[in-house]
């Protein structure tokens, strides 16, 4: 028996379901339920009847989909598959935030740790941030953790007042405009699809700014055939899935998360032989957390 055979065995054994972000690798999401984004994952997590899940991702989601589902048994594939952009966010900041501005809502970005979101008022998902912060009735917006994104949102909704915070994506940052100007060149008929977790100077030039499925879906709709992917190239599966007969360029420096790369085959396998890795959250924790996570759910419909 090969290795996918025996975690589609499993599954069933230990009526288990696996989800997968778009960002892990290839082989990984052949074998998941449900392939997708933030939050599109974090919906189905709400809506699943298995009694375990086991999260393709990086740390935040797996705490999410525990957050909403107490009584289900959560597992991670590699507990140390982390994002560092999920911790660049201070509390005391928060709260001096809270002390300095009246009338503020604290707008926290779905890639971000549960001590973070327990300090929040409301989270998003680069998919529908600026539809969230558009409903909010609050005048200022404190955006946290990701700098990027909060400038491309405040550019959509200029009605509101945002402070920044200054986190980052270190695998969306590292592209450079240059290099992204250097594939256009070369493919001058290619249009460039960005990530809003990408520097400015890159949503500039883009002629399509979205979340990895609204890239995705792009893609797929357009009647064009070629385009240069500034996001996680992970999502060039299923790009090539849906589009076997367009060409997708990346800039030069391809754009690697090494922590959503650490999902493997063998580790799906291992904690669904041993329940290693289980996602614990404390009550007082998760009762705080799941508020601007439910918040979401809600004004995200």
């Amino acid at each position: 028996m090969n290795i996918t055979d025996e975690i589609k065995k499993l599954k069933k054994e230990k009526d288990a379901v696996i989800l997968a972000h778009y960002y892990v690798r290839p082989e990984v999401q052949d074998i998941a339920d449900y392939i997708g984004d933030s939050f599109y994952l974090s919906r189905v997590a709400t809506e699943l009847t298995a009694k375990t899940i086991v999260f393709c991702g990086v740390s935040f989601m797996g705490e999410s989909a525990k957050i909403l589902n107490p009584e289900k048994t959560v597992l991670m594939p590699d507990l140390q598959a982390d994002c560092s952009m999920a911790h660049m966010a201070d509390i005391d900041r928060i709260k001096k935030v809270r002390e300095t501005y009246e009338d503020v809502a604290v707008v926290c970005y779905i890639n971000s740790t549960a001590e973070l979101k327990e300090y929040s008022d409301v989270c998003v998902t680069s998919a529908n941030a600026v539809k969230i912060v558009k409903k909010l009735p609050n005048k200022n917006i404190y955006f946290i953790p990701d700098r990027n994104l909060a400038h491309y949102i405040a550019d959509q909704v200029p009605e509101k007042h945002f402070i920044f915070n200054e986190g980052f994506c270190p695998t969306h940052e590292r592209m450079e405009a240059d290099e992204v100007l250097k594939a256009k060149d070369e493919h001058p008929d290619a249009l460039v699809l960005a990530h809003p977790e990408c520097r400015q100077e890159i949503l500039a030039i883009a002629d399509y700014i979205g979340s990895t499925s609204g890239i995705i879906n792009y893609a797929t709709d357009s009647d064009r055939q070629e385009f240069i992917i500034c996001t996680e190239e992970g999502v060039h599966y299923k790009l090539t899935q849906n589009n076997p007969d367009k060409q997708f360029y990346y800039p030069e420096t391809v754009p690697v998360c090494p922590n959503m790369k650490k999902n493997t085959l063998e580790k799906v396998l291992h904690v669904l032989k041993t329940g290693d890795n289980q996602v614990h959250v404390t009550d007082s924790l998760r009762e705080n957390s799941k508020k601007p996570l439910e918040r979401m759910l809600e004004l995200g419909k």
